[in-house]
């Protein structure tokens, strides 16, 4: 069996963005028992993480190391037509990914103790994020 939905999320500009509570409702609906929940963000300037959900630090810190890394507005970058943390926001979401896949076990996400599903943005700017999550299994 196979359930597909879209998800929107609304960021406020840089930052994580829990969405385990969303990804878990989506999957309930699907009433999958066994199988497999794929996450798709349709952008590039926006990623999806599996990270630490007990402490928000963990998220504050891998910020600073992006920052530290790729540098908005460094002048080794051309590509600058939305800004100063266009071509940054490319790099980080190559450097992450635009996709994950979670088991599922007794019609849940088997997600570890301290894991959360967060959309990572990019860009200062708020945005408006189209994820596709599909559901497979028995």
């Amino acid at each position: 069996m196979i359930h597909q939905q879209s998800l929107s999320v609304q960021t406020r500009g840089r930052g994580t963005y829990e969405i385990t509570r969303e990804i878990e409702d989506i999957v309930a609906a699907a009433k999958i028992a066994t199988g497999l929940c794929h996450i798709f963000t349709h952008h590039t300037s926006a990623s999806l993480i599996l990270c630490e959900n007990a402490d928000p630090t963990v998220r504050t810190d891998l910020e600073t190391f992006m920052a530290n890394i790729i540098p908005d507005g460094d002048p080794m970058f051309r590509h600058a037509m939305e800004g100063a943390d266009d071509m940054p926001a490319h790099i980080r979401t190559i450097l992450t990914q635009a996709e994950l896949t979670i088991p599922l076990t007794a019609g849940r996400c088997n997600l570890g103790t301290w894991q959360g599903i967060y959309l990572w943005e990019h860009r200062t700017a708020a945005h408006r994020r189209k994820l596709t999550v599909t559901i497979q299994g028995m």
